[in-house]
């Protein structure tokens, strides 16, 4: 088989099993480099010591990346009650050891139960929110201390899966922006101790519940194979739950340029561009009776009908 050239324009999203070990960008380089892909971008960062799902945008549909940044979660989480590290992990030094209380499942579920719900988080220091313009993950390795304010997390489900004590798993459905490590000690002072993660996978991001996910040994083996169009998938694909506008040539011609074009009874709101072939245009918004461009992908122009 031939290779393809350096750094072809491949639009899709990839469903990466992310392994232990690599960082969330060190796992991307690998599936851009197996695609030979101009553009990647993944949703939502995974720490070295996780694994799951990470969805891969290659492409134009890096532009859909933000969007899925914003989807609802889940994950299956091993936390270690009795000893508290600096990273909330494994790869963090020990800062604190406690007493475990006595087994006991009925009060345990009784805890997770009152997470459920619209609650507030501190974000943890070994995180990438920036303060003055830095990650705080780098304060933190210089061993400074920033205050954080508590940010708003939404817990849709939580569930007790195995205790093998002081070892405790939980599945957990939630929103944007929850560190599953600080829910992990939140946990834990609520039962009366510290805890660490020992481990965590993320089980899906929405909408791709119960989707295959596929290792980057997979990916490169079917990329050599020349057999990647089972695992690519279309450019809008992370918004598959969004309504769809079918546009004209000419209205993608025109969207494509930045102008709104006209529409008639739409409902108001973000939707994804497809042209009446079926293909994938972007993302757009209908409002005050017009279709506006938000996020239009780069195509070939249309030559004119």
């Amino acid at each position: 088989m031939s290779r393809r050239r350096r750094g072809e324009a491949i639009d899709g999203v990839v469903l990466l099993d992310k392994p232990v070990g690599p960082s969330s960008n060190q796992a991307l380089q690998r599936v851009r480099r197996a695609f030979n892909a101009r553009k990647a971008g993944h949703t939502g960062t995974l720490d070295p010591f996780a694994t799951g799902m990470l969805p891969i945008c290659l492409g134009e549909a890096t532009k859909t990346s933000a969007f899925i940044l914003d989807a609802r979660k889940a994950y299956r989480a091993t936390a270690r009650l009795g000893v508290a590290t600096s990273t909330g992990d494994p790869e963090g030094e020990v800062i604190r050891e406690a007493a475990v209380p006595e087994p006991n499942e009925a009060r345990l579920r009784e805890v997770l139960a009152g997470f459920v719900g619209i609650g507030e988080q501190v974000p943890p220091m070994y995180s990438a929110i920036k303060h003055q313009g830095r990650p705080l993950y780098e304060y933190a390795r210089q061993g400074i201390e920033v205050e954080r304010q508590p940010r708003p997390v939404e817990i849709l489900a939580i569930e007790l899966v195995n205790c093998e004590w002081p070892d405790i798993t939980f599945e957990v459905t939630c929103g944007k922006g929850t560190y599953i490590r600080t829910l992990a000690e939140d946990i834990a002072t609520a039962f009366g101790t510290v805890a660490h993660l020992v481990a965590l996978r993320r089980l899906w991001v929405h909408p791709f519940e119960g989707a295959k996910v596929f290792t980057p040994d997979a990916i490169e083996a079917a990329s050599e194979k020349g057999d990647t169009a089972s695992i690519l998938l279309p450019a809008d694909a992370g918004l598959a739950d969004w309504p769809v506008a079918v546009v004209t040539r000419d209205q993608a011609r025109r969207l494509a340029h930045g102008n709104p074009v006209r529409v008639e009874e739409a409902s108001e709101g973000l939707v994804r561009l497809h042209d009446e072939e079926g293909a994938a245009l972007g993302v757009g918004e209908h409002r005050d009776g017009q279709l506006y461009p938000r996020r239009v992908f780069v195509r070939p122009d249309p030559p004119p009908a």
